[in-house]
């Protein structure tokens, strides 16, 4: 089976065809994220240049599912993870992207781990794109044989509930306790999408500081305070950056008004109070990206106030916890328990209830 990436829209796609494989160049990573950047990546299969309608180019690789499996498992984690994880992640991965694949043939509609939406308008020309708005493909850039030998080692392996292949859900850390996916996308009860206790990922339990070194790719181990975090803005700071985000005016912030929350904490209803108007927002997403010049590590925090008076805020801070949506898989809290000894199963039963595996 072949799967479509699209990786890189540009003005005119840059590139360099070697005798097996393609390098594109300038490759945004990481979009809208605080680890954005671009790079120059390396990729096998074919590339093939859609010509859009507003006059851009989209680079779209095509390549056989198990191949972009071995540098997906990469991209997401290092690919010197602990070989029960890769295992773990190559299955969960398998699952989501042929339902991609199912989706588009059928509908034209895709799932997506960052969308607002459990089956959404999917891409044009190509069934995934190559960045976390669907799942991390970075080309042959990160790969090494013991990603190669996760995935045959789980050849066509998928994860299944209630005679279906499921949708797998997975984030870079929960901060102690993963999320239902409604609380982050739409208000659809997914059984297997349920919260869960975590320890796994919490820094006390992550003792041999090793194992992150190991298990995160470069610009993920800039990021030192994946589990608990604290930002902290002053209301004019706050009313600017969710002006800059939103496209609405609220003027001075003076009450951030966390309405509704998921079983792990997590915000998904937001009233957002200013001096020139007030509006409740969400799900997670929304209240991530409209918080923060980039984007929150996560919807789960608190808000404490510094008062200089009853209506007049000197500062918000935001204290939270996790990395990421939450729902599903937790990548840091399953490295660790595979460096424990969980096996791939264990793992997946534990992120998944009630799942079981099959092959596709």
């Amino acid at each position: 089976m072949n799967i479509r990436v699209g990786i890189l829209t540009a003005p005119k796609i840059d590139f360099e065809q070697r005798e097996k494989t393609f390098v594109l160049h300038n490759v945004r990573i990481g979009i809208g994220f605080h680890w954005d950047r671009r790079e120059d990546q390396e990729f096998a299969g074919k590339l093939e240049i859609l010509h859009n309608t507003n006059g851009t180019e989209t680079a779209v690789n095509v390549i056989d599912i198990e191949d972009y499996l071995c540098s997906v498992i990469s991209s997401e984690m290092s690919a010197n993870s602990p070989v029960e994880l890769l295992k773990a992640h190559a299955v969960i991965s398998r699952s989501w992207a042929i339902r991609a694949i199912e989706a588009n043939k059928s509908s034209n509609l895709e799932t997506c781990q960052s969308s607002n939406s459990f089956e959404s308008n999917g891409h044009v020309g190509f069934d995934v794109c190559a960045d976390d708005h669907c799942q991390r493909y970075e080309g042959l850039t990160r790969m090494n044989k013991r990603a190669i030998e996760a995935v045959r080692a789980t050849a066509g392996e998928v994860l299944m509930y209630d005679d279906k292949i499921c949708d797998c859900r997975f984030h870079k850390c929960c901060g102690g306790k993963t999320e239902e996916f409604e609380t982050c996308w739409e208000d659809i009860h997914v059984p297997y999408l349920k919260s869960v206790e975590c320890p796994f990922c919490a820094p006390d339990y992550l003792k041999d500081k090793a194992l992150l070194q190991q298990s995160l790719n470069d610009y993920d181990l800039e990021t030192t305070d994946y589990h608990d975090w604290e930002v902290t803005y002053t209301p004019t700071e706050l009313g600017a950056i969710i002006r800059d985000k939103s496209g609405l005016d609220f003027g001075d912030i003076i009450d951030l008004v966390p309405l509704k929350r998921g079983k792990s904490g997590r915000i998904y209803e937001l009233e957002i109070i200013g001096t020139k108007r007030h509006q409740v927002i969400g799900k997670e997403l929304t209240i991530r990206r409209w918080l923060s010049k980039s984007c929150l590590y996560s919807s789960w925090f608190d808000v404490k106030k510094t008062l200089a008076s009853h209506l007049s805020p000197l500062a918000f801070t935001l204290s939270g916890h996790g990395w990421g949506h939450g729902v599903g898989l937790c990548q840091i809290g399953a490295a660790a328990m595979a460096a424990k000894g969980a096996t791939y199963e264990q793992i997946l039963t534990y992120y998944y209830p009630g799942t079981s595996l099959a092959h596709a």
